[in-house]
């Protein structure tokens, strides 16, 4: 991402700050995997939309209107002993020069200068209980200022949650956001494709998870979530993860999977047959599905509601349900009742930027969200069919899902994850090309 572009976000927040709030951001801890193994370290997306700086031990500071430089960063010094250990260091000359601070001090010294700072402000913006080593610091600090009242020195009067403010702008993507997860989706794709060329019956599900991480690594992605590959009956599990299962013939593959590349998520799921053909049964349930996302994606659209798409989706899918003999009734009647979420129990997207389950309001007040150009949902509809008796034999074990990325914009649905087969032909078709 351009410098300028964490910039002008800066600029957006203090904006709307204003003269007399100070801003406070600390990045993620690193987090332990097992006894001294640490976790590959993921910086805070909302430090890191501010700032762009990718190391921990760091806390930026926003302060509009200080004389002395608006934008501070405390982060570690330059040490070249731990640089050997561990990997370079901006430290506070690049934190300038690199990352755009007005003036950056070690973070070793932010208890002595930070309170000082706080003391000219009325108005701390903070996210709270995210982080309850750095809440218990904030408290220090202020005690440290009010116990210091009787002698003049001042202390801010109001606490604000930063994630208002914050959460709202990130909701809205710009080009150079939108062309990020264009990116992302991209390697996505790629993976996607080559899981539907290489998965045959006797591979296990672990196998082709395999190829989605050896496909995001070679684009300096990162899976954005723990890989779906649920074959078989696991294709009705929502949130299956083991991916341990031989996969047989005659039975779909349900793939939810997708990269984090420069801090930018893409989310997609395909749902295939590991012969490399539908059966009638399968395909009728696919298609439903198809339709119901075709469907809500044309409600993804500027001055929708949020909930449009998925109630197009729920019309779509109760009435394929319906016309299956799978659930009996009025449609009216069904769909008021909730006769389908035996069978689709989820909702059809969510907020997609720098977290896979991004920031941002679904509800303004009781009234379901606007859709407006720059936001960016998933779109997801699925149907999934367990081993119950009530289900005919033939439709048993059959979960579909199909999801993709959409961009809203004035010009209408834009799918950043196009060019991904989703037609049961052109998927049969692709996998029969390997």
């Amino acid at each position: 991402m351009n410098s300028k572009e964490f910039e002008r976000r800066r600029r957006q927040l203090m904006s709307m700050v204003g003269e007399g709030g100070i801003v406070i951001i600390p990045t993620a801890p690193v987090r332990t995997r097992s006894r001294d193994v640490e976790y590959n370290y993921r910086q805070d997306s909302d430090f890191y939309y501010l700032t762009g700086f990718p190391e921990p031990q760091a806390v930026a500071v926003l302060v509009p209107g200080r004389p002395n430089g608006e934008y501070l960063l405390f982060c570690r010094e330059k040490n070249p002993e731990r640089e050997l250990w561990d990997g370079l260091r901006a430290g506070q000359g690049g934190a300038v020069s690199d990352y755009g601070a007005d003036d950056a001090f070690p973070i070793d010294d932010i208890d002595d200068i930070l309170p000082g700072i706080m003391e000219s402000c009325s108005r701390v913006y903070y996210t709270m209980g995210m982080y309850a080593d750095f809440d218990k610091r904030m408290a220090e600090w202020v005690n440290t200022l009010r116990s210091k009242l009787s002698r003049g020195v001042h202390s801010p009067q109001e606490f604000v949650a930063l994630d208002h403010l914050l959460h709202d702008m990130r909701l809205y993507k710009s080009r150079g956001e939108i062309s990020a997860m264009r990116k992302s989706a991209k390697v996505s794709v790629a993976a996607h494709k080559r899981a539907m060329q290489v998965t045959r019956p006797g591979m296990f599900e672990y196998e082709v998870e395999a190829e989605f991480r050896h496909e995001f690594r070679r684009n300096n992605a990162w899976v954005s979530y723990s890989p779906i590959v649920g074959g078989g009956k696991n294709a009705c599990i929502l949130h299956y993860v083991e991916n341990n299962a031989e996969l047989q013939d005659g039975d779909l593959l349900l793939i939810d999977a997708g990269c984090e590349l420069d801090y930018y998520a893409s989310d997609i799921t395909r749902t295939f047959p590991v012969s490399g053909r539908f059966s009638p049964e399968q395909r009728a349930i696919y298609e439903i599905v198809l339709q119901a996302q075709d469907a809500a994606i044309e409600k993804t659209v500027v001055g929708n509601h949020w909930n449009d798409p998925h109630d197009a989706a729920v019309k779509t899918i109760t009435k394929g349900l319906r016309k299956l003999g799978l659930i009996e009734g009025t449609l009216p009647r069904l769909i008021k009742d909730g006769a389908y979420q035996q069978y689709y129990m989820h909702r059809t997207g969510h907020w997609i930027g720098m977290d896979v389950h991004d920031v941002g309001d679904y509800k303004v007040g009781d009234e379901w969200r606007v859709l407006e150009n720059g936001m960016v949902t998933t779109v997801e509809p699925g149907i999934y069919l367990d081993n119950s008796r009530k289900i005919p034999k033939a439709f048993r074990n059959i979960g579909v899902r199909i999801e993709d990325d959409v961009a809203i914009t004035s010009k209408g649905p834009d799918v950043l994850s196009k060019g991904l087969a989703r037609d049961p032909d052109d998927i049969e078709a692709l996998m029969h090309s390997r």
